[in-house]
């Protein structure tokens, strides 16, 4: 019995196998004999495979690119693609220019294309309704410089703010002294001040007399005094120029830039925020700036690498070991010089936990990451339902956008002032560090809460209409800096883009409010 059944058992097996064998057959011939729209492969070629897929490829991007022009040129103004011509290079760049998203329409001529290489008939159209319905609430003269613009609407709202009553009294003679002296209600300096181009070039130049390690925080930092008596924040070189965040790394693993402070400050007086310390770049030397004036502590972390080069780690709670060292070339080293603000035993600061703070964890993320309600749960608390402190934050993730900084959990204010003051945009040394990448994410503010200031508002305007740009403007701002150039041309011009994708998001919230809802005038 158990024999017939597996005598029939392995019948069963023989017939299915004859099928399979006579159906392959027959695909087989039929393809060799009457031609088949599909190309089968023999299993034993893969290389030869992959390279007419890659060829295939090849010839679809290469026709989308020569499809994109008139009479054999694309909107870049270069000939067709061809075999002889195609390279990665040439289609990434060309991909860039050509993306739907980046259309070379301006308002700035009426919709005539302009050299803007960022711009959106959405947010041409926008602009232009708006200037519409009411002429006095989008005033912005295309034939301006932006920083005629920029002067201009800054006398329009000018608001004496008083200034730290522990100075009311006090004759300062140093630049730092001046500086301090005009910090007042409404910004920490004001830019015609002549004091703060005489810190940049003190930050820049003066004589170091003593040295001190930061306590606190993951990274190194050093706190420098100079000959005046004057402090600054040093955040040593890490990275080239070109080195961009490794896209498998957390935010909070990152190492903090040198060059990002110091565009940060730039691009921070540009749009007229004057949030930002006075940052300058400059060069110094480890043996006689650092190790030369070092505490005792600080000292038994110097070292020579086996490239010859002096190091040092000094100590803090993640990254001051062997292994994360600051080495100079071979003895000399970039850093960022950011001026202090007043010692907090005379001009207290408060300190504020972001409500759109990421998790700094590996394995869960933010509530506002997975629902988009937080807004309506802040907004009618009392720190946020009156006054100026929601648009301030709307402010601080609009400029965190433009960076690339992902690693804003808390911000500052100064106390004397309550709520009714700016924040302070303190540690920007995590941005700029992805030259192609516009993280959205951190535009979650504006796109759950539907909000953004006027003046703000009418600055980005600016920019996207032209005539100027602002990576044209941060590259001749930043050249004045001793370590120019700071940025790349690629975050430069990330710059342009990015200002567009945050006008792009206002258009999507006056599909749905009211423009007067969205963009809110607080007359700063």
């Amino acid at each position: 019995m158990r024999l017939a059944r597996r005598l029939r058992s392995t019948s069963y097996i023989a017939a299915l196998c004859l099928l399979l064998s006579c159906t392959w057959l027959t695909v087989f011939i039929t393809q060799n004999m009457f031609g088949s729209s599909k190309t089968y492969y023999p299993r034993l070629q893969p290389d030869k495979v992959r390279e007419d897929r890659l060829t295939a490829t090849m010839s679809s991007v290469k026709d989308r690119l020569n499809e994109i022009g008139d009479s054999g040129k694309n909107r870049t103004g270069k000939h067709k693609v061809t075999s002889g011509s195609f390279d990665l290079e040439h289609v990434l760049l060309t991909k860039e220019k050509n993306n739907p998203t980046t259309e070379t329409l301006s308002p700035a001529a009426g919709g005539a294309p302009t050299k803007h290489s960022y711009a959106d008939q959405q947010v041409a159209n926008m602009l232009t309704e708006l200037t519409k319905r009411n002429e006095k609430f989008l005033v912005i003269k295309k034939q301006d410089s932006y920083l005629k613009f920029l002067r201009n609407d800054r006398k329009l709202k000018k608001r004496k703010g008083f200034g730290l009553p522990v100075y009311r009294n006090y004759k300062g003679y140093s630049n730092w002294e001046k500086f301090h002296m005009g910090i007042d209600q409404y910004a920490l300096y004001d830019p015609a001040d002549p004091a703060i181009g005489g810190l940049l070039r003190d930050l820049s130049t003066l004589p170091i007399v003593d040295v001190e390690q930061k306590k606190g925080g993951t990274q190194l930092k050093l706190i420098f005094i100079f000959n005046d008596e004057g402090h600054a924040l040093f955040k040593p070189m890490r990275f080239s120029r070109e080195t961009e965040t490794l896209i498998n790394h957390f935010y909070f693993s990152d190492f903090e830039r040198h060059t990002a402070e110091i565009a940060a400050f730039h691009l921070d007086r540009l749009l007229g925020f004057y949030r930002i310390p006075p940052t300058a770049g400059r060069v110094v030397n480890i043996t006689h700036d650092i190790k030369r004036l070092a505490t005792n502590k600080l000292a038994k972390t110097f070292f020579i690498s086996p490239a010859n080069n002096i190091c040092f780690h000094g100590t803090c709670s993640y990254y001051c070991d062997t292994n994360h060292a600051i080495c100079g070339n071979p003895d000399t080293i970039e850093g960022s010089f950011a001026a202090f603000l007043p010692p907090s035993r005379i001009v207290p600061r408060q300190t504020w936990r972001n409500p759109w703070s990421r998790s700094y964890s590996k394995h869960r993320k933010a509530y506002w990451e997975v629902y988009d309600d937080l807004c309506e749960k802040i907004r009618y608390k009392p720190l946020y339902s009156s006054g100026r402190r929601l648009l301030d934050i709307m402010d601080m993730h609009i400029f965190d956008f433009l960076t690339g900084n992902l690693d804003r959990h808390h911000y500052e204010t100064i106390e004397v002032y309550g709520n009714n003051t700016f924040l302070l945009h303190f540690d920007n040394g995590r941005g700029f560090g992805r030259q192609m990448h516009d993280e959205m994410s951190i535009l979650a503010p504006i796109t759950q809460c539907c909000l953004i200031r006027h003046s703000t508002f009418v600055k980005l305007g600016k920019l996207y209409s032209g005539p100027d740009k602002l990576s044209d403007m941060m590259r001749t701002s930043l050249s004045a800096d001793d370590l120019t150039p700071i940025l790349t041309d690629l975050h430069l011009k990330a710059l342009d883009r990015r200002v567009n994708k945050i006008l792009v998001v206002i258009v999507g919230c006056l599909q749905t409010k009211n423009y007067t809802d969205v963009i809110v005038d607080d007359h700063l």
